[in-house]
């Protein structure tokens, strides 16, 4: 049987936005259950982020260490980051983000996939592109600041990202949802079966 999510939305009869932050804010609604009750629901409002999974031709995934504060991890990542524009293509966010971050572009992207992080708390929606045929970007490098002038460059074979996920030693979302759909679409379909950069993306519609 083959499932889907779908979209469905219940009833608000009030909101609130106690916090408003610079990047993301705090949201109260009032919603109506199915037995005719109202609960509130709290959850953090998000513009959404994209994330590149960039991909060498030895096989080796192009990751990223950077201290996280609020779970006081230094993590291994891909290169992600918000779409900060209303609307704005995520293709264009994850260029940006992969030469930001990494000093890298690539020819040959896909969607890897598209999912929602923490649903119970947070409406952040997220786009893992697959990047390949990658080189370097040639003049000087984007100047970073705060947590990314720390960042620590690496490429590592996908193999043993794939391990590191499966044995716990491994634990960002974007890095750990990437990886593993990369090994199921090549034991599947093949990366040729993914969807094209441009797929569309109900959760952020943007403009092409």
């Amino acid at each position: 049987m083959r499932i889907k999510d779908t979209a469905e939305e219940w009833r608000v009869t009030a909101s609130a936005t106690p916090f408003v932050g610079a990047k993301t804010s705090a949201r109260t609604d009032e919603v109506v259950m199915p037995d005719g009750s109202r609960v509130n629901r709290d959850y953090q409002v998000h513009p959404g982020s994209v994330a590149v999974l960039a991909l060498d031709e030895q096989d080796r995934v192009l990751v990223i260490n950077q201290y996280r504060h609020p779970v006081r991890h230094r993590l291994w990542e891909i290169p992600a980051g918000l779409l900060d524009v209303p609307g704005e293509n995520p293709l264009n966010a994850a260029r940006r983000e992969l030469y930001e971050e990494a000093h890298v572009k690539a020819e040959d992207w896909r969607v890897l996939t598209d999912v929602y992080t923490s649903p119970g708390g947070c409406d952040e929606a997220l786009r893992i592109f697959l990047a390949r045929d990658l080189s370097a970007v040639e003049g000087e490098r984007f100047e970073v600041s705060e947590e990314e002038a720390d960042m620590q460059l690496a490429r590592v074979p996908l193999v043993d990202l794939v391990r590191g996920v499966l044995a716990g030693e491994l634990h960002n979302t974007c890095l750990a949802v990437g990886v593993l759909a990369l090994s199921a679409a090549r034991a599947g379909d093949g990366i040729d079966a993914l969807r094209p950069a441009d797929a569309p993306w109900p959760a952020r519609p943007f403009e092409a």
